[in-house]
Order: structure tokens, then sequence, then C-alpha cells
């Protein structure tokens, strides 16, 4: 299936966007039509998945709390198309949107049913919410950048270089170069003339250690956003390579896909993370690194 992933436009779609709105959230509880709209419509961001026959069967909304927070809300799928990832794609272009605004963070109210999709996709519970129809809801947020300035992170990125190339000499040896930290985003290059193979292309060997050391060095950033030390070493890690590497690889990891969870280290025990990187050549994408990292308290 070919989904379509977009803002309504026309008449028909909004009125199918509200339809799937009212179907899933409002009508199993006897709530009449319109009770699936609220006063922010108009200064909210919509997404909807479409089959290609134009029919919605997934819908979202993201409006701004404050200058840093931004809610997630009227989050459905429809029935027929539940387990499919479509809840999970439009999440995930709401938080693309909530990125593109300059948000710091996203909250959301989810009943205990929809708790396990949020915490999967990176949320942690924050506190109770109020009640809707009866029935109990959690408040959930996510975290979309460093707490730290940018400056600071301006200053630790050589520090990070310097860690990388004197710690991991591989990394110097493939001179890999941490091009750039900001509030969302660490990416880390190497070249393609010292990680050549016989085909003229990238060793398979240098995508995966570009995938490794990206994922280690957002975990650094991690712990240093949160001002904690620990060994960090790779548990586990699969790559999918997608197209040859003809040119300068970019491994780049996004704050927004980690959720990390450090209170082991508070305990004296290892805390493990998971860490997805996209790797780029030319701006496209060239293969998928998923690693698990574990950070071993120092004693």
């Amino acid at each position: 299936m070919n989904w379509q992933l977009s803002a309504p436009q026309t008449e028909a779609q909004w009125l199918a966007y509200y339809q799937l709105r009212w179907q899933v959230l409002r009508a199993p509880w006897d709530q009449p039509k319109g009770s699936e709209q609220d006063e922010s419509e108009a200064v909210s961001f919509h997404r909807m998945v479409c089959t290609e026959e134009g029919e919605v069967v997934a819908v979202g909304r993201l409006h701004k709390v404050d200058e840093q927070t931004a809610q997630v809300r009227y989050m459905a799928v429809s029935d027929q198309w539940q387990g499919h990832g479509l809840g999970a794609m439009v999440l995930q272009q709401l938080e693309q949107v909530a990125l593109e605004q300059g948000m710091q963070r996203i909250i959301l109210n989810a009943r205990d049913t929809a708790s396990g999709f949020y915490q999967k996709a990176g949320y942690s519970y924050l506190e109770p919410a109020n009640s809707l129809f009866g029935i109990a809801h959690h408040r959930y947020v996510k975290t979309l950048g460093f707490s730290a300035s940018t400056d600071l992170l301006q200053q630790w990125r050589p520090e990070l270089q310097r860690t990388f190339w004197q710690k991991i000499p591989l990394s110097a040896y493939m001179q890999l170069q941490v091009q750039s930290v900001d509030q969302h985003q660490i990416c880390c290059v190497a070249p393609l003339d010292p990680n050549i193979n016989l085909h003229h292309t990238m060793f398979a060997g240098s995508i995966y250690t570009l995938g490794t050391l990206t994922g280690w060095g957002m975990v650094w950033l991690l712990l240093k956003d949160q001002q904690l030390d620990g060994d960090i070493v790779l548990a586990d890690a699969h790559i999918r390579y997608l197209k040859p590497v003809t040119g300068t690889a970019e491994g780049r990891c996004w704050r927004h896909q980690c959720a990390p969870d450090f209170s082991a280290l508070h305990q004296q025990r290892k805390a493990r993370l998971d860490i997805k990187v996209g790797i780029f050549c030319d701006d496209r994408q060239v293969a998928v690194f998923e690693g698990r990292f574990a950070v071993i308290p120092k004693k």
C-alpha cells in the first residue's frame, strides 16, 4: 500500500478528516458531531494518512501551548487499519512539524490503552491528566532538543572530536569529523578516499563504524546534557545497507528520536538506551544503523 501523508486541503478531505476523529474518539461515547473539534483548529497543524483511493485512515493534530511546548491531540486510526504503523507515521510527522516550529518539547494526554504506543515512541510519563468520558488519562512528554545552550553545544563539539581521535584511533584513520552539533542533531562525516573498497564505494565496515560512532557521540552528548558520566559501550547493533556510498558519508542522529533513561546510573547500575542513526550520501539515505548502547557507571 502506498500511503499518502499530508495536511487536509480540500473541503472533502477536511470533512473526512473530522469524520474519522468523531468515529474513533467521540461516537463510541455517544458524543455529538462537532465535539471532535475545538477552538484551536484554525491555529493548529493537521496531518492525515490516506489510502491510494483517497480514504482517510489516520489523523492527528499539533498546536502550540507556549513558545517552547507543543501538544499532540486527536490522534486516531481507523479500526480496520490498526496495526499498520499509521499512528506512528502521523506522530513522527507532527514531531517534525514541532521541530520546524522551534519547539523544545511535546506533551500529550493518553488513555491507558495508548500508553504503550507513546512510550515506544519515546514519550515519558509526566503526571495524571484530566479524565475524559470517565476514562483515566495520563500526561506524557517528549523532549525534542538538548537543554544545553547553543554556545555550550558548540564547545562540546571539539571536545567530542578530540575524544574520538584520541580514545578511538580508528576514527582518526577514517578521518571522521564531528561536522555539527545543534539543539536537535549530531552529524558526523567520513570521506570516501580513506574508506574506499575495491568497487570504488565506501567499505561496509566504515559505514558501520560511522553509524556506531555517531550513535556513541549522541550518548556522550546526552550524558553531558544531564551532567552525568559513564563508560559508553555498544551492546548490540544491526545495520541495513540501502545504497552504495559513492562520496562523503554523513551519520545523522536526532535528539527527538532518543528516549534516555539514566536513572540506573544514580544507583550505580548500568543504563541502556537504543539509538538510531541515518547514514546519508548527497542527501540520500544509504543506510540505517540501530544500536543498543550501555552506559557503565564510573567507579
